[in-house]
């Protein structure tokens, strides 16, 4: 299984892939397949950050009223 740092990394390698895509022109379908590739990607790593990091993340939000609230508006907004 890959960590996050290694699922970054594959993630910064299929942006630089769609980079050089639209730089030679290529194929709009083909570019847009990998720009919805390079999505899933970081939905999927975004999934996998929560999973991991759920309870830290729900655990430091005693006594932090704001704080809580803005880390489960954004898991609404990106999920």
């Amino acid at each position: 299984m890959k960590t996050q740092a290694q699922l970054i990394q594959n993630i910064i390698g299929q942006l630089q892939g769609v980079i050089k895509m639209i730089d030679e022109d290529k194929n709009c379908f083909e570019t847009l397949t990998q720009m919805k590739a390079s999505k899933s990607a970081l939905v999927s790593l975004i999934n996998k950050f929560l999973q991991e990091n759920f309870v830290k993340c729900i655990s430091s939000c005693k006594d932090q009223d704001q704080v809580c609230k803005k880390f489960f508006t954004e898991i609404l907004k990106n999920n």
